[in-house]
Parts: C-alpha cells; sequence; structure tokens
C-alpha cells in the first residue's frame, strides 16, 4: 500500500481529472443507491397506508454528496483524503420520515430536520474532544479492537460484493453477469500489480472500461439474437433524463405546514441514536485512513475537526440531496489501491460529482454501469479494507488469550450479522461488534492488570 502520491502532493492537472473520474466511479453506485432504497421503501409502505411515497433524486444525491465532502475538506483543512456518499445507516431513519408524514413535502422536512440533528450530535462530541483530546479514545480503542473492526467493515460488505456480481440490469443470466464482473477484477487486479506507474493508478478505470464493453458485447448480441439471457446493460436511464436534480430543500418548503411536534419528536427518535451509532464507524474509518496515509488524522487535523466535517457535511448533503453523507469505504479503498492520497483529487472529485449532477447524459450514462461490473471492482475494495484492518493487528500478540477474546468477540458477531433494533432504531452490525470489542478489552484489561498486580 506504499503510496505514489501523498496528501500534499500534486500530480498533473490532466492525471488530477484521471484520478478524480476514478474515484468517482468508485463511490458512484452506493451514493445513488441509497435514494433509490427510500423510494422503494416508501413506496411499499405507502402501498399498505402507511405513510407517503417519496420521489428522490439520484443526481441531488450526487450533488449533495459532492457539497458534502466541500464541507468535510474545509473542516479538515484539507487534510483528509476521504469522499462523503450518502450513508447508509441512516435508511432506517429516513424511511421513518416518510412513513410518519402526511404529505411528500413534510417526508423531505423530515429528512433535512434528522440531518442537523444527527449533525448536531456530531457536533456536541466534537467540542467535548476538542476539550479533553483523543487519548481517551486510544486506550478505548487500541488497535486489537479497532483493527477487526476496520477488516469487519470489508467483510460486512462482502455479501453486497457478490449479490451485485450476480446481477444483469436488463435481466440477462447471472452466469452471464459472473462473467462481466470477473473480467473486470481481472482487469483492475492485473492494471494494479503489473501495469506502469499511470496505469497502476487507474485500475478501476480500466477495469470498469474493460467490463463495460463486455457487458455491452453481451447486450448487443442478446439484442439482435432475441436471446434475453445475453441482455445486461439496462439503457432505460437516457429515458426522462432531468437536467436539474430536485433539491430537497425546494419540496422541503412546501411542507413545513404538515408537520408537528410529533412528527419532529419521531424524526429525532429515529435519527439521533444512529448518530452515536455512526460515531463509531466514524473513527474506525479514520483509524483506517490513517494507517494508510502513515499519519495520524485523530491528531491532526484532529477528531473534532473530521467529526465537524462529516456532521456539517451530512447537513449540506441532505440540504441539497435528502440523504446525509458519511466518509466512503469504497473512497479510502481507492487511495489504498491507487496509491494516490492526493488531497487535490478529492477536491476535484467533489467539484466533479456536483458538475455531472447538472449534466444529465453522463449522469445517465454511470448509472448504466451494470451491478455486475460494480460487483467486481468492490470485491477489490472491500477486500483492501479488510486487509487494512488485518495490517492493524499484525503487531498484537495473538497468543495472549486476552487479545483472542477481543478479536473474536468483534470478529464473531460481526460476520454471523449481530444487530440490534429498538423501534425505529437499529444499531448497525458494525457498530454492535465494536461495543462488544470494547466491552471486551476493557472488563479484559481490568482482569489482567489486576493479576499483574
Amino acid at each position: 500500500m506504499k503510496l505514489i502520491y501523498n496528501v500534499n502532493d500534486k500530480p498533473k492537472f490532466t492525471q488530477v481529472l484521471i484520478f478524480a473520474f476514478q474515484q468517482l466511479l468508485a463511490i458512484m453506485a452506493a451514493t445513488i443507491v441509497v435514494p433509490i432504497i427510500i423510494n422503494t421503501n416508501s413506496a411499499e409502505n405507502a402501498a399498505l397506508g402507511i405513510g407517503t411515497a417519496s420521489q428522490m433524486s439520484t443526481t441531488a444525491a450526487l450533488l449533495g454528496a459532492g457539497i458534502g465532502t466541500l464541507v468535510y475538506l474545509l473542516f479538515t483543512k484539507f487534510k483528509s483524503p476521504v469522499f462523503l456518499g450518502s450513508s447508509f445507516a441512516f435508511i432506517g431513519p429516513m424511511t421513518a420520515a416518510f412513513a410518519g408524514s402526511v404529505s411528500m413535502a413534510a417526508g423531505y422536512v423530515g429528512l433535512i430536520l434528522g440531518a442537523i440533528m444527527a449533525g448536531l450530535v456530531y457536533v456536541v462530541i466534537a467540542l467535548v474532544i476538542k476539550f479533553v483530546g483523543v487519548q481517551w479514545i486510544n486506550k478505548l480503542m487500541p488497535p486489537v479492537v479497532i483493527g477487526p473492526t476496520v477488516a469487519l467493515i470489508g467483510l460486512s460488505l462482502a455479501g453486497a460484493a457478490v449479490n451485485d456480481l450476480n446481477k444483469a440490469p436488463a435481466g440477462g443470466s447471472h452466469y452471464v453477469a459472473i462473467i462481466c464482473g470477473l473480467v473486470t477484477l481481472a482487469v483492475v487486479m492485473l492494471c494494479s500489480v503489473f501495469g506502469k506507474k499511470t496505469l497502476k493508478m487507474i485500475p478501476f478505470i480500466i477495469g470498469i472500461l474493460a467490463g463495460y464493453l463486455t457487458a455491452t458485447v453481451f447486450t448487443l448480441i442478446g439484442m439482435a439474437s432475441g436471446n434475453d439471457a445475453l441482455l445486461v446493460i439496462d439503457f432505460s436511464a437516457f429515458e426522462n433524463m432531468k437536467w436539474v436534480p430536485d433539491f430537497t430543500f425546494v419540496t422541503a418548503f412546501k411542507g413545513f405546514g404538515d408537520i408537528d411536534a410529533s412528527y419532529i419528536a419521531t424524526i429525532a427518535v429515529a435519527y439521533i441514536p444512529v448518530a452515536f451509532v455512526v460515531f463509531a464507524e466514524h473513527v474506525a474509518d479514520h483509524k483506517n485512513l490513517s494507517s494508510i496515509i502513515e499519519s495520524d488524522l485523530l491528531e491532526e487535523p484532529g477528531l473534532h475537526r473530521t467529526l465537524l466535517g462529516d456532521g456539517v457535511g451530512s447537513m449540506a448533503g441532505a440540504f441539497f440531496g435528502g440523504c446525509p453523507n458519511t466518509t466512503y469505504g469504497e473512497s479510502v479503498g481507492c487511495v489504498a489501491i491507487s496509491g494516490n492520497a492526493s488531497i487535490i483529487t478529492i477536491l476535484t472529485t467533489a467539484i466533479m460529482a456536483i458538475v455531472i449532477s447538472f449534466f444529465a447524459p453522463f449522469a445517465a450514462f454511470l448509472s448504466t454501469i451494470p451491478n455486475c461490473v460494480m460487483g467486481g471492482v468492490c470485491i477489490a475494495l472491500y477486500g483492501f479494507i479488510a486487509v487494512s484492518g488485518l495490517k492493524m493487528i499484525q503487531k498484537v500478540d495473538l497468543n495472549d488469550n486476552r487479545n483472542l477474546f477481543v478479536v473474536s468477540a468483534i470478529l464473531i458477531p460481526g460476520i454471523g450479522g449481530l444487530s440490534i433494533s429498538f423501534g425505529k432504531v437499529t444499531i448497525t452490525t458494525i457498530a454492535c461488534a465494536l461495543i462488544l470489542g470494547i466491552l471486551a478489552n476493557t472488563m479484559l484489561s481490568r482482569k489482567s492488570k489486576k493479576d499483574a498486580e
């Protein structure tokens, strides 16, 4: 994971554009799938007579992610090279916003209010950390805790990558989809390992292009022969393209009269607890990124700044696109594999996301990249996240049963999918595993101190 460009390095302008486009491809699928999931969930609820359906815009989510990333970079003094995208942790609260609303506009008000509430939680935690420091976090989450947690972040996404690998959006055979995905993965690996300097730094672009070309060939043959099993790419995204994203705040202006204290309380209960859960994942992501760039981001620019950037960035993202943002593991993985941690690349990616959200044909083209192709890419991305977590525990003495129990308490419940729900609030698998690891480490550390005495 040796870096070719460090945080403050400045590649040539043409290189920056290519590297930024690669980052955009890495985060694109996850960023736009969140509003799609919310639309599906709210439509199902509305069909059952629960709340109203939403019409969240994928291009607006991309716009919000770009703006949220710019906010994050400003708060972190341009020292943390990671892109912010739509947060999956808030899918439950966002669905609840529409389930409890009397109109679609009111649901959009709920999205903005919820993001503000969650962002304020980050602000409060950041202020506390500003005054008390981060040493308590390092004690609470040493490498034996944070390492397997980071590895779990990658491993927990393995199912999503494999599911995507099997999907042909146009309805073709999953065997054909797997071929397209594996072609993508193979090209990514070959470029990353054997490619020259520039090629080595853009393996995802080359891999996605190769996978897309393969999928196009299958699709054209399927169309010409009438064989539906060969259809991979769904080109319907080019129909009814919108040149201007549907801004969340525009719709929300019409819904303030449809909300009351009860609805605001519902939003608070849905969003605020999740913000505390995501805080733990925020620390894990930045510990991981710190190990890649070999600079402790919790110390400089400081955890309080990364939290403020994440929190205010989430508010900005929801204001424009409805989705609270969070630092993306796909972005971190892209930095690790490409060896490019240049902050200029992340800045350019954010600007590119904003521009593309207003350029309908290009946004439509990106959305036609089939799931199977992105699945091939994600196998590499998520794998690198998992491996970077395992690297953190290389120096941990696993011959010590205390450490073995701590790692076990994280990995097994995490891989097993343990999560706990309290009404509309869900403690995610990652958060549950991390909490168990912290509790196990704290309990066994105290015991070992007593034994030492």
